[in-house]
């Protein structure tokens, strides 16, 4: 796990090198005829990455984007109206039923199907019109690390090939630089605090949601640690009930509008006795965690999470258990 997390910077490098002919053709065409919906499909780690691109797309162009539980299709037989939609698939593997029969149903009545898959002979990658290779490489750990890394800078750039924004694609062809410093950034500061834990939230908001939804999921399956992600406004209903002294919040606050309100929460949990991590830009009052800024806030958890799962291993092996073999769990899963 470790050393393909270190591997993301060269993938994403590659994954930028290729294929700039198909995201250009791909932003023409979204441009030239929006479409009239928009969903993802995606399980896991993948899905965190697809609520990362349907962020991007709602905040800067302003167009809804669903999630879609593909039960409605695989199990249900849901009639979805196919005309005028565009759907995004995400997977590493490309390879479960529930992601290849939604994906060839919408194909098959005129939607436009795209996926983002780093196997591109899998059936996933067979079942749409678009494919957009991960160029991630092998990928042997259970837990995905550089192949979602690279999810979420494939949905970064079909993102900037639809809005044609220079400045977002200039901070893309800078990205694997800050993210070679963010794998090597020191976050072990957090490996005592969470040694013993048995449960903990992790907290984000806007862009950075999908990052707390993705760091929740490798302590559970590293780590054995029951964790809940929260954006920093849903967790102050009813979740707010479990905080009290000593429980662990890890809080991402990377740059951008969601900043300020997560600082503020991490100072009110502080004050309630909570045991705050803190990741946030260096310089950042009470932040223990170091967060690397990239050349766009948008990008900055990317390299919030390249930090994370370095230290995520090396908590998991502290606690015992070794990342790389997680209990029950296998890399490739076919659901429906």
């Amino acid at each position: 796990m470790l050393v393909e997390a270190r591997e993301a910077p060269a993938a994403v490098a590659r994954l930028l090198a290729n294929d700039d002919t198909e995201y250009r053709a791909f932003g023409a065409a979204l441009r030239a005829e929006p479409p009239a919906s928009m969903l993802t499909l995606a399980r896991g780690s993948s899905d965190h990455a697809a609520h990362f691109m349907a962020y991007l797309i709602m905040a800067r162009l302003g167009r809804l984007v669903t999630s879609l539980p593909m039960s409605l299709v695989t199990l249900y037989q849901s009639r979805i109206e196919r005309q005028g939609l565009t759907a995004f698939a995400f997977s590493q593997s490309g390879q479960s039923p529930d992601l290849v029969e939604p994906a060839r149903y919408f194909g098959e009545g005129g939607a436009v199907t795209a996926a983002f898959v780093n196997d591109t002979a899998s059936p996933l990658a067979g079942a749409v019109r678009h494919v957009f290779p991960l160029h991630a490489g092998t990928e042997t750990s259970v837990a995905a690390t550089k192949s979602f890394i690279a999810q979420l800078v494939g949905g970064a750039r079909l993102v900037t090939a639809w809005q044609s924004d220079i400045d977002l694609a200039r901070a893309l062809a800078d990205l694997p630089g800050a993210l070679t410093l963010a794998a090597h950034a020191d976050w072990s500061a957090a490996i005592a605090p969470l040694v013993d834990a048995d449960r903990l939230f992790v907290i984000g908001r806007g862009t950075g949601l999908a990052v707390a939804l993705e760091a929740a999921l490798k302590f559970k399956e590293t780590c054995g640690i029951q964790a809940e992600a929260f954006s920093g406004a849903e967790v102050q209903h009813g979740p707010m009930a479990l905080i009290g002294e000593g429980y662990p919040l890890l809080i991402f606050a990377p740059r951008g509008p969601a900043q300020p309100g997560l600082l503020a929460l991490a100072a009110a949990m502080r004050q309630r006795g909570a045991r705050v991590l803190l990741a946030a830009p260096i310089g950042t009052p009470d932040s223990e965690l170091p967060l690397v800024e990239t050349g766009a806030v948008d990008l900055d958890p990317l390299s919030a999470i390249q930090s994370f799962y370095p230290m995520v291993d090396a908590l998991a092996r502290a606690r015992g258990l070794d990342p790389d073999r997680p209990q029950h769990l296998k890399k490739v899963t076919r659901t429906r």
